[in-house]
């Protein structure tokens, strides 16, 4: 059964990919759990605060106004909770592209499931707030009333995931907007008619953390992502040194190749900072060239259990 683990859980994501449209995505995604499955929350036993600022093809020249360049800032934090038996985690996130921006923030809960001697399963549930902002479109008839005007809509909605995590090997995968919720935006006459619905997003990732040498690890990793229209994937792979130090690469399904580098610092290597580059090598003529992806990440030492014995002797027990 132990073997078989890691297969079951990619096949269990492998099969819901038929429902879901794209989300904000990062070069970034093996040092970012928490943005693919809200049962990351607490399963590495050691707090953790993550933070990723994206600028996608920069220098992007749109024909008027601020133009569709996305730049996406996400901030997480998670911790294990001995007495929820799991752990619990807080997503932030900024998206903006063109004229839309989108901000939203998730509470998550993970269960987690001791198996074998190094494994550890969890199951997650998210609670999110999503507010859609729609600026000045510059229609090209006045008043048309397909045209959004100056609005905006928060809606609450819900997703769910599963993760795998031991000393070499994790899989997980998760799906949002499990309510489908509806936003709605006011025309130019602010009648409020136009919508958006919010789909699925399915993901599903794993990783492998194969040692070639006592100071040198190889670690291969997957994203594959589903929209109600597109399913593409992200695989590359990270050569780690002496656990401090680490270069990458990384294949976008047709959008772009990248390279990643990064480094530990501190204690227990505490601090993890990593750069990220992408070069577009599709449709380059509608994109720029690059975008660039910067992390940084803070993990706590693992939570120490203090508690003091019980302590028996004949002296504390009386007789009547």
């Amino acid at each position: 059964m132990k073997k078989l683990l890691p297969v079951l859980l990619l096949v269990l994501f492998a099969a819901p990919l038929a429902m879901a449209q794209q989300q904000p995505q990062f070069t970034h995604y093996g040092f970012n759990g928490m943005q693919i499955s809200p049962a990351y929350a607490g399963i590495t036993n050691r707090p953790e605060f993550l933070s990723i600022y994206r600028y996608q093809w920069l220098g992007y020249e749109a024909s008027f106004d601020d133009g569709g360049a996305p730049r996406t800032f996400f901030l997480s934090a998670n911790t294990p909770v001995r007495l929820l038996h799991g752990g619990v985690g807080l997503n932030l996130m900024r998206d903006k592209i063109a004229n839309t921006t989108v901000l939203s923030a998730a509470l998550s809960y993970s269960f987690h499931i001791n198996i074998g001697e190094t494994g550890k399963l969890g199951l997650g549930v998210q609670g999110n707030v999503n507010n859609y902002k729609k600026e000045r479109y510059r229609a090209i008839d006045d008043n048309d009333p397909s045209v959004p005007y100056n609005s905006s809509d928060t809606k609450f909605d819900l997703g769910a995931g599963v993760w795998y995590e031991s000393e070499t090997f994790y899989a997980g995968g998760g799906v949002t907007n499990l309510l489908h919720a509806e936003y709605a935006f006011a025309d130019s006459a602010n009648t409020g008619t136009g919508t958006l619905l919010g789909e699925n997003h399915v993901y599903a990732t794993a990783g492998y953390h194969f040692p070639l040498t006592t100071d040198l690890t190889l670690t291969p990793t997957v994203l594959l992502k589903h929209d109600t229209e597109t399913l593409s994937f992200d695989a590359g792979g990270r050569a780690t040194y002496l656990e401090k130090y680490w270069v990458g690469l990384n294949y976008r399904h047709e959008e772009a190749v990248s390279a990643l580098v990064g480094v530990s610092l501190f204690q227990d290597n505490a601090l993890r900072v990593g750069y990220a580059l992408d070069l577009t090598t599709f449709d380059e003529a509608a994109k720029a060239a690059t975008s660039h992806e910067v992390m940084v990440s803070y993990r706590l030492a693992e939570p120490v259990i203090r508690f003091k014995p019980p302590v028996r002797t004949p002296r504390y027990y009386f007789s009547r």
